[in-house]
């Protein structure tokens, strides 16, 4: 006897109904009550007494506009995506083609070693890279010294914290990108390649033509996942560097736990959090766009 389709129907939405549940109580709820709190001066005093709670209106998000310490946090997150993004992007796509390659053996074993950051607890490898790049007693500038180069100060200077935060972050990030990467590689058909090199195309010309092309779509899930990680920047600086030297590592995250877990200003803070939402929406809109006059589907 056939079900009816209002049974099936019924039956599906009572298996979907707990992770339904779940998505409205810890992710919609929260983030509509952030989203109203940034319309609010919901502070400390009105945590003790929620009369002290009063409607503001925008005046959070034109404070946040006007205060000099979000736009410097602003240009370093951008920074930090645009320069961290395309290297970690390249990190990943070049340890895919080379494990990817029959004359490398161990590939497994390598495969293993290139992901293990990324299953390693960040604040434990920030630590770590912390004091690897210690002043005067951190492994690398022990390299430098060794070929003749004075000790950086690559957290202390203005000039090297950030690029040492974003070469860190490559480093621990790039091996999940691999992986997709090297899945796509796989799903290439070799007719492709093996009709490129009947037509005499370099090893240089297969890869622009044939398996840059395949990746696009892998590409832009990578370049979407990959921005609005970097987006995202907040680990890292606490850990490393507190935000400074001279604030040149303060992001947009960071200055939102600030506000919100430092200085107890929630109101402040929900504004920054739906602020750097918008940015991300409207990167990945951009990145979407991209990729349609592109032809990637």
């Amino acid at each position: 006897m056939n079900k009816s389709p209002f049974n099936t129907a019924l039956a599906g939405y009572l298996f979907v109904a707990p992770a339904m549940i779940a998505i409205v109580v810890f992710f919609f709820g929260p983030a509509l009550a952030a989203f109203i709190l940034s319309f609010t001066d919901f502070d400390i005093y009105a945590l003790a007494d929620i009369n002290n709670l009063r409607f503001v209106g925008l005046k959070n998000y034109s404070e946040l506009l006007a205060n000099p310490l979000f736009w410097t946090a602003l240009k370093n997150t951008l920074f930090f995506v645009f320069v961290g993004g395309p290297l970690s992007m390249a990190a990943s796509l070049s340890a895919a083609i080379l494990l990817t390659e029959n004359s490398v053996k161990l590939k497994a074993f390598i495969r293993t070693i290139f992901f293990a950051p990324v299953v390693t607890t960040l604040v434990a490898t920030a630590v770590v890279f912390k004091y690897l790049l210690h002043t005067k007693y951190g492994f690398i500038n022990f390299g430098l010294s060794k070929l003749g180069i004075n000790p950086i100060d690559w957290l202390g200077d203005p000039h090297w914290a950030m690029p040492a935060i974003i070469v860190f972050a490559v480093w621990k990030n790039f091996g999940y990108n691999m992986v997709i990467f090297i899945a796509a590689i796989g799903s290439i058909p070799n007719d492709l390649y093996e009709a490129a090199k009947i037509d005499g195309a370099s090893p240089w010309q297969r890869f622009l033509n044939v398996t840059l092309p395949a990746l696009g779509p892998s590409i832009l899930l990578v370049s979407i996942m990959t921005m609005t990680g970097y987006f995202q920047l907040f680990a890292e600086p606490y850990v490393m560097t507190q935000g400074g030297p001279a604030e040149q590592t303060v992001t947009v995250l960071y200055m939102m736990y600030e506000q919100g877990f430092k200085w107890w200003n929630l109101g402040s803070a929900s504004a920054v959090a739906f602020v750097l939402f918008a940015m991300m929406l409207v990167m990945t809109l951009i990145q979407g766009q991209i990729a349609k006059l592109q032809g990637v589907k």
